[in-house]
């Protein structure tokens, strides 16, 4: 799958989680201090993540700190693909 794919495809996805957006403008803000994530809609993008892409990513896996902006998802799913 080719980076730009990969990048559309999780941003729609995201912006369908967090209904907004902002997602597609501002991807390296941190979105659990902006309020567009919470717990329960983390799990929500873990799931979506192994459903869309086959990539199965364990909440202790990874810290929130790895998985809280657009871009740091992104690598997260493309250096496990």
């Amino acid at each position: 799958m080719e980076r730009n794919e990969l990048e559309n495809r999780v941003l729609d996805m995201l912006e369908d989680i967090c209904e907004d957006d902002a997602v597609r403008e501002e991807r390296d803000v941190d979105l659990f201090e902006a309020g567009l994530l919470d717990s329960l809609a983390a799990i929500e993008v873990l799931v979506g993540i192994e459903e869309a892409f086959g990539v199965d990513i364990a909440p202790t896996a990874v810290e929130r700190e790895e998985m809280n902006t657009v871009n740091k998802i992104i690598e997260q799913i493309a250096v496990r693909l």
